[in-house]
C-alpha cells in the first residue's frame, strides 16, 4: 500500500480556515439565490446578487408589503451580513499568515489567480517535494484524466473523485479568469474549442495553469504565458 501524506502540521490551521470560508461562501450563495426565488414567486422577475446585496430593511418593506415574506428576506439578508463579515475576517487572517511567503509572491504573477485562488492553491499543494513529478500535482488536483485501456480500447474508469477537491476549484476558477483576461490564453481556448466542446477547453487550461504553477513553486520562477502556452 503506498503511504498517506500528512499535511505539516504548522500550516493545517491556517489551511483549514480556507476550507471554512469556502463553506461560508458557499452557505452565502445559497442565501442570495432564495433571496432571489422568494422574489421572483412573489413579483414575477428577480433581483441580481448586486441588488440583494444593497437591500435594507426599509427597502425590503417596499419591495414586500406582507409583512412575512418581508421578514424572511431581512432575516436571510441579517445572515448574509454575518457571513461575509466572517469570509473577510478568514480571507485577512490567511493572507496575513502566507503573505510574505516569496511563492504565494510566484503565484499571484499568474494570469487568473488572484488573492483567494493563490492562498487555496499554495496552502493545499502544502510542499512540492511532496510531488516528484508534475503528473503527480496535476492528478491531485484532478486535472488528469483516468481511464483503464486494454489493447488500446477504454476498458472503464478510474476513481475520477481521487485527489483535491479545493485545487480543483481553485485551478478550474483561475482558467475561467485567464481566459477572460489573458488575450494569449483566451486564443489557447478558442483553438481547443473549435476541436472539442468548452468543458474539455477549459479544463485543459486549467491543466495548463497546474503544470505551471508545479515549476514555479519548484523553481521560485514567475508565470511565464509563452513557456505555458506556447
Amino acid at each position: 500500500m503506498p503511504e498517506g501524506y500528512i499535511y505539516p502540521k504548522e500550516q493545517r490551521a491556517v489551511r483549514d480556515l480556507l476550507r471554512r470560508r469556502s463553506r461560508l461562501v458557499q452557505q452565502h450563495t445559497a442565501n442570495v439565490l432564495a433571496v432571489q426565488n422568494l422574489f421572483s414567486r412573489n413579483r414575477g422577475r428577480s433581483l441580481s446578487a448586486n441588488a440583494i446585496r444593497r437591500l435594507t430593511p426599509e427597502t425590503v418593506g417596499e419591495l414586500l408589503p406582507d409583512v412575512h415574506l418581508a421578514l424572511a428576506v431581512q432575516s436571510t439578508l441579517l445572515a448574509m451580513r454575518g457571513q461575509e463579515a466572517a469570509i473577510d475576517l478568514l480571507e485577512r487572517e490567511a493572507c496575513a499568515q502566507v503573505k510574505s511567503r516569496p511563492e504565494y509572491r510566484h503565484l499571484l504573477s499568474t494570469s487568473g489567480i488572484g488573492q483567494v485562488l493563490g492562498l487555496t492553491i499554495l496552502l493545499e499543494t502544502g510542499p512540492i517535494e511532496r510531488f516528484a513529478r508534475v503528473g503527480n500535482d496535476a492528478s491531485y488536483s484532478r486535472l488528469v484524466g483516468s481511464e483503464r485501456l486494454s489493447n488500446g480500447k477504454r476498458k472503464g474508469r478510474g476513481n475520477t473523485k481521487s485527489g483535491n477537491k479545493y485545487l480543483a476549484w481553485a485551478y478550474l476558477d483561475a482558467a475561467n479568469f485567464a481566459v477572460r483576461y489573458n488575450p494569449a490564453i483566451k486564443r489557447y481556448d478558442q483553438r481547443k474549442r473549435a476541436k472539442t466542446n468548452g468543458v474539455v477547453a477549459i479544463k485543459t487550461v486549467a491543466h495548463k495553469l497546474a503544470r505551471a504553477c508545479y515549476y514555479m513553486l519548484r523553481e521560485g520562477t514567475d508565470f511565464d504565458v509563452n513557456r505555458a502556452f506556447a
